[in-house]
């Protein structure tokens, strides 16, 4: 078991080019299910095991408190591992294809509202120490809809200005291009401008946005900025940077933006992971609604 799963995460690495995090997180799920096969059922190759293997170990996992949503990535893992397989004839035949996914309930994103973006980003002072460069990422996060760790690595070479555009290389090492409103180019070009060269030191990348050291800075910080901006802005709620993705994609679909045209700016490989912003849009419709009908 162990060879074939070595063999199936150099499939991931190499030719499906699938990033580091997504197979990580699939060794975790075989390696879980093989150590499982061993003890429990004494298999130690992947041509001994059965449907009901698999069906049973998924029982096991469930019991044990695993939540839907990572009980469906385990049901994920095992099942391209087995067509894999399968495939490269290393097991007589995929006994995880008619493998069932696990439900998982679906939670409507939270978002904020357009007065509450303005409060947020008006609210950083330009004479705030590093406020330049918060205000640009800020409005860069709202205006692209980009993920932290895009933010975090977002580089001088890939953005155009003079188009309004970014290019940012997102899940599975997918590379986009997005584009930049006015008001995060304006701040972003006074960032450029009057404070990332103090930032800059021997070693300094081409990451745009810099620590006071002269580093990228981190997906951490970058939360910890948001946080603080959001307190003081009097926001009284947490804010934190995918709520600015998520409000990016609500606020393009309250005002008419084609459902495809979001899933393409926001990198999703399904359109079904964008739709959740239409249940967004129906539930402020229905409050609305509810506020304002007679009889409502």
């Amino acid at each position: 078991m162990q060879e074939a799963i070595e063999r199936f995460l150099i499939h991931l690495a190499t030719e499906r080019g699938l990033s580091d995090n997504y197979q990580i997180s699939t060794r975790i799920s075989l390696e879980d299910f093989s150590q499982w096969l061993a003890a429990s059922k004494k298999i130690t190759r992947p041509g001994e095991v059965t449907h009901d293997h698999i069906i049973d170990f998924l029982a096991f996992r469930k019991k044990s408190g695993l939540a839907p949503a990572s009980l469906k990535l385990l049901v994920i893992a095992i099942r391209i591992f087995f067509r894999y397989l399968a495939a490269n004839r290393l097991v007589p035949r995929d006994v995880a294809e008619l493998l069932p996914l696990p439900r998982v309930e679906r939670f409507l994103p939270e978002t904020l509202n357009q007065t509450e973006v303005a409060l947020l980003l008006d609210g950083i002072s330009d004479n705030h120490p590093r406020g330049l460069r918060d205000r640009a990422m800020l409005e860069l996060l709202y205006a692209s809809g980009l993920r932290v760790s895009e933010l975090a690595n977002a580089r001088l070479e890939n953005l155009d200005l003079d188009r309004g555009v970014i290019r940012v290389t997102g899940k599975g090492n997918k590379t986009r291009l997005i584009p930049v409103g006015v008001r995060a180019r304006e701040a972003i070009q006074r960032y450029l401008a009057s404070e990332r060269p103090d930032l800059v030191r021997p070693r300094t990348g081409s990451e745009i946005f810099l620590s006071r050291n002269g580093h990228r800075l981190t997906t951490v910080r970058i939360w910890q900025i948001v946080r603080e901006t959001a307190r003081r802005a009097g926001l009284g709620k947490v804010v934190y940077p995918h709520l600015l993705r998520h409000s990016f994609a609500t606020h393009l679909l309250e005002n008419g933006a084609d459902l495809r045209i979001i899933q393409e700016m926001l990198g999703h490989a399904d359109i079904s992971t964008t739709q959740v912003y239409t249940h967004v849009d129906s539930q402020r419709l229905k409050a609305v609604h509810h506020k304002f009908h007679p009889r409502a």
